[in-house]
């Protein structure tokens, strides 16, 4: 899942530099970045989450006192927080395919 992740923040990242490229002839101050810091931001607690729930689950097998509920909790957590990313980066790169088919 950590690939998964990786993947997802090179893309977001990609995408937020390719968005400030295009409108930094319009404004020097450069509009994007702050999409650009939520975008990495998101992807930073996916990874947060992630991290968590192996340090949770390898507690769990090692025997260290770790819970089966945290364990779980913090799994699913991680695995919301992750499809969420999955959806919104879907459809931003649906919103981006929809604009580059556009006739002017």
């Amino acid at each position: 899942m950590s690939m998964a992740v990786t993947g997802v923040s090179n893309t977001v990242r990609a995408n937020a530099e390719f968005a400030a490229g295009g409108t930094q002839g319009a404004s020097k101050a450069g509009a994007a970045a702050p999409f650009s810091d939520l975008l990495s931001d998101a992807v930073g607690e996916v990874g947060k989450l992630e991290d968590q729930a192996a340090n949770l689950v390898h507690g769990l097998m090692t025997g260290s006192g770790v819970d089966v509920h945290q364990a779980t909790i913090a799994t699913e957590k991680a695995s919301m927080a992750f499809e969420l990313s999955l959806a919104v980066r879907n459809k931003a790169v649906q919103a981006y395919q929809q604009v580059m088919s556009m006739q002017f």
